[in-house]
C-alpha cells in the first residue's frame, strides 16, 4: 500500500480516533488505527470493542491495500511534521515508512488480519441535527452513573417518537430530563436504546458541522451515528432502565425563580467550606430571597443571599452543590426555577425561558434532597 496525504488533514481524522483507540489494553492491535488506501480516499478505523469510529480523508492512492499503525505513536509523530504532503508506504513486513520533505521514518505496524471486523450501518431511522443532539448531550451526561456496576445507568435513555426527541440520564441521586418536541415537522420513527456515556462524549465531538444532518440507526447490538463521511459505532447498553416518568415531581408548587449567574456565583463561593466528602449546603427559601449556607469543621463557613421571586412558605433543603452547579453550568438561560414541594422531598430545576423567545424544549432537573 502506498498514498499521499495532506498533513492537515491527517491529523484532523487521527485526532478524532484518540478517544476511541484502547489506552491501556491487553490486545495491542486495539492501540492501532487500520489505514485503507483505495480509488481516492484514506479511511481510518479505531475501536476499543464497545466503541467505532470509521472516518477518511482525500489521498492521493499510489497502490491499494491496508495496515495498522500505533494510534498515538502517529498522531505525535505527525503532528510534529511540517504543513506538507505525507506519503505512506507499507511494506511487508507491516512497517510503514512515512516520508515528508526532508523527514523519513519508519513505524512499526501489525497485520491487519487481526484487526476488529466492524458493523456496517443499517438503515438509518432517523436524521438529527447534531446541534439538537448535542444540546442535549449537554443537558444530561453529567448525571449519568459513573458506577460501572450500575451499567444500565452508564449511559443515556434515548427516545424517538413522533412528538420529537426525549433524553433522560440519573445517578440514583438524581435524574436529568431533555424532550426536543418534533412541532410542525414529521416526528420521528419510534425508537428506544441506551446510548453509553463514551459515546456521548464522542457524538460531541463530530458534531462539528452543522450543515450534516447526523443519521441515526441500530441493529440487535449496535447504535450507529453516521456524520457524513465519519461513522461512530457503540455497543448498546443492555437492561431496564428506570422508570423516570415516576421520579418527575408532580406536586412541587412552591418556585423560586432566581438570576442564574447569582445563584451559581454564590453556590460556588459557599461550596469552597462544605465538607469535601458531601459536598453539602444548605438553601433557606424565603419571600424575597434564597440563602445558601456552608459549614465544617476543617475549613469553616460561609453565607450568601440573592434575590428571588418566591411568595412559598419558608423551608430549608440540603442538596449537594456540585449536583446544582452542574446545571447551572448547563443552561444558557438568563433565570431558573427551583420547584418545591417541602423538606423532605426532591427539588426540580427548570430554566425559565425569555418572555420573547419559543419554548424549544422541556428540560428538566430533579436532586433528592440531603440531609444536614
Amino acid at each position: 500500500m502506498e498514498f499521499t496525504v495532506s498533513k492537515s488533514d491527517l491529523v484532523r481524522e487521527l485526532s478524532l480516533s484518540q478517544g476511541v483507540v484502547e489506552k491501556k489494553t491487553t490486545i495491542p492491535i486495539l492501540s492501532n488505527v487500520l489505514l485503507e488506501a483505495r480509488e481516492d480516499r484514506l479511511y481510518i478505523t479505531a475501536t476499543d470493542l464497545e466503541l467505532g469510529l470509521k472516518t477518511s480523508c482525500p489521498a492521493r492512492v499510489k497502490k491499494e491495500g491496508s495496515g495498522t499503525i500505533p494510534a498515538k505513536k502517529l498522531l505525535d509523530y505527525v503532528r510534529l511534521l511540517p504543513d506538507a504532503e505525507i506519503t505512506v508506504k507499507f511494506g511487508e513486513n507491516h512497517w510503514a515508512s512515512l516520508t515528508c520533505g526532508r523527514s523519513k521514518t519508519r513505524i512499526a505496524g501489525m497485520s491487519r488480519e487481526s484487526f476488529p471486523e466492524l458493523p456496517s450501518m443499517p438503515d438509518a431511522v432517523a436524521e438529527i441535527p447534531p446541534a439538537t443532539l448535542t444540546a442535549m448531550i449537554s443537558r444530561t451526561m453529567f448525571a449519568i452513573s459513573m458506577e460501572e456496576s450500575r451499567f444500565t445507568l452508564n449511559g443515556a435513555l434515548l427516545l424517538l417518537s413522533q412528538a420529537g426527541l426525549t433524553m433522560v440520564s440519573t445517578d440514583g441521586h438524581r435524574l436529568a430530563y431533555v424532550n426536543r418536541p418534533s412541532g410542525d415537522g414529521p416526528g420521528y420513527t419510534q425508537y428506544r436504546a441506551l446510548v453509553p456515556r463514551k459515546a456521548m462524549g464522542e457524538i460531541t465531538k463530530l458534531s462539528d458541522n452543522p450543515d450534516i444532518k447526523v443519521r441515526f440507526g441500530g441493529d440487535d447490538n449496535h447504535l450507529f451515528f453516521e456524520f457524513g463521511p465519519r461513522l461512530l459505532i457503540t455497543r448498546k447498553l443492555t437492561g431496564n432502565f428506570p422508570d423516570y416518568e415516576r421520579v418527575l415531581p408532580a406536586e412541587n408548587i412552591n418556585i423560586a425563580v432566581i438570576r442564574k449567574d447569582d445563584l451559581k456565583g454564590a453556590i460556588e463561593r459557599v461550596a469552597q467550606f462544605a465538607d469535601e466528602r458531601s459536598r453539602a449546603v444548605r438553601v433557606q427559601f424565603t419571600t424575597g430571597e434564597v440563602r445558601v449556607f456552608s459549614s465544617s469543621l476543617e475549613s469553616g463557613e460561609s453565607e450568601e443571599s440573592v434575590s428571588s421571586e418566591y411568595t412559598g412558605p419558608d423551608m430549608e433543603i440540603g442538596f449537594n452543590a456540585q449536583y446544582l452547579l452542574d446545571f447551572l453550568r448547563a443552561v444558557p438561560n438568563e433565570k431558573i426555577g427551583i420547584h418545591l414541594k417541602d423538606q423532605k422531598s426532591a427539588g426540580e430545576l427548570q430554566p425559565v425561558p425569555a418572555a420573547d423567545s419559543p419554548i424549544e424544549e422541556l428540560y428538566r432537573y430533579v436532586v433528592m434532597p440531603m440531609r444536614i
